[in-house]
C-alpha cells in the first residue's frame, strides 16, 4: 500500500504534464500550427492517466480492507497508514544485521526438544542409584465400643519411623535399553538441529542474495526515471519550438511511464525481498 500510495503521487505528476502539454497543444492549434487530432490524442493519453489513478486508489481502498480484516478491525473504523518508504529505510543496516539460529522458532522448538530428551537420558541413568527413602507415621486410637470419643480423655499413641533401601539389582536390561533409546533420540535431534542450522544458512544466504540485486534494480530503475524525465521535458521543449512532432512527446510519455512503472515494481520487490531477509535471520515474526 505504500508503494501504491508513491504511484498515486507519479501519476498526479504525469497528469499535470499532460494537462500543461494540453493547454499548450491547444494554444498551438489556435495559432494554427497543430491539428485537432493533436488536442484529441493528448485528451486521450489525459483520460488514461486519470482512469489509471482511479485504478490504483480503488486497489488502495481493497487493500485498506484486506488489512482490516487481518488485524481485526472492523470495517466501519478508519485505518491511517503513516509510515512512509523511501530507499534508505530499505537499505538500512539491513545486510550488515547478524543472525542468530535461536531467533528462530522452528531452532527454538528442536533445541528444547533436545534438552527434554537430555533430561531423559539423564532420569534413566539416575534410576540406576540406590535409593532411601524415609518414612513415618503418627496417630492417636480411642479403641472403644460406643461413641464417646470426647467425654473419656484416655487415648493410646501409636508411632513409627523408619527407612527403606531400594538397591536395582538386575531388571532384564530394560533400564539399558530405555537409556539407549533415549541416547538415540538425543543424536536424531542433534542431527535435525544441524540439518536444520545448514538450511537457515541457505536461506539467508539466498535472501540476501535477492536483496543485494533488488537494491541494485532500484538504483538502475531510479536513474532510467531521470533520464526519462529529462527526455520527455526535452522532447516537449522542442515541440513547443516547432522542432518535433507530437508523436515523439507521446513515445517519451510511454517511456517515462514504463520507467515510473519499472521503478515502483523494483521498490516493491525490495520490499518482498527485505520481509524474506528479516524472516530468514529470525527478526520478523
Amino acid at each position: 500500500m505504500v508503494v501504491g500510495k508513491q504511484q498515486v503521487t507519479s501519476i498526479d505528476a504525469n497528469i499535470t504534464r499532460f494537462e500543461k502539454l494540453l493547454k499548450d497543444v491547444n494554444e498551438i492549434y489556435k495559432q494554427g500550427f497543430a491539428e485537432r487530432l493533436d488536442i484529441d490524442k493528448v485528451q486521450v493519453q489525459l483520460n488514461n492517466l486519470r482512469t489509471e489513478k482511479i485504478k490504483i486508489e480503488n486497489q488502495l481502498r481493497v487493500g485498506n480492507a484486506g488489512l482490516k480484516f487481518l488485524i481485526h478491525l472492523p470495517q466501519k473504523d478508519s485505518l491511517v497508514l503513516t509510515d512512509s518508504l523511501t530507499e534508505d529505510e530499505l537499505k538500512a543496516n539491513v545486510l550488515d544485521a547478524q543472525y542468530n539460529y535461536a531467533d528462530r522458532k522452528e531452532h527454538q522448538l528442536l533445541s528444547l526438544g533436545l534438552k527434554l530428551n537430555e533430561y531423559n537420558v539423564k532420569r534413566y541413568q539416575l534410576s540406576r542409584i540406590p535409593q532411601i527413602v524415609a518414612f513415618g507415621s503418627y496417630q492417636k486410637n480411642a479403641q472403644r465400643q460406643k461413641f464417646n470419643f470426647f467425654n473419656d480423655g484416655t487415648w493410646f499413641t501409636a508411632s513409627m519411623i523408619g527407612l527403606r533401601l531400594n538397591v536395582p539389582i538386575f531388571d532384564g536390561f530394560a533400564r539399558r535399553s530405555k537409556i539407549e533409546s533415549a541416547k538415540l533420540e538425543v543424536e536424531k535431534i542433534k542431527n535435525n538441529i544441524a540439518s536444520q542450522e545448514q538450511s537457515i544458512d541457505l536461506e539467508v544466504n539466498n535472501a540476501k542474495l535477492n536483496m543485494v540485486s533488488a537494491l541494485q534494480t532500484i538504483d538502475n530503475q531510479r536513474q532510467n526515471v531521470v533520464l526519462a524525465e529529462k527526455v520527455y521535458n526535452t522532447t516537449k521543449l522542442k515541440y513547443e519550438q516547432g522542432l518535433g512532432d507530437n508523436q515523439e512527446i507521446y513515445t517519451a510519455q510511454a517511456e517515462l511511464k514504463v520507467a515510473q512503472n519499472n521503478y515502483y515494481g523494483a521498490l516493491y520487490d525490495a520490499v518482498v525481498a527485505k520481509i524474506d531477509f528479516l524472516k530468514a535471520t529470525g527478526k520478523l515474526e
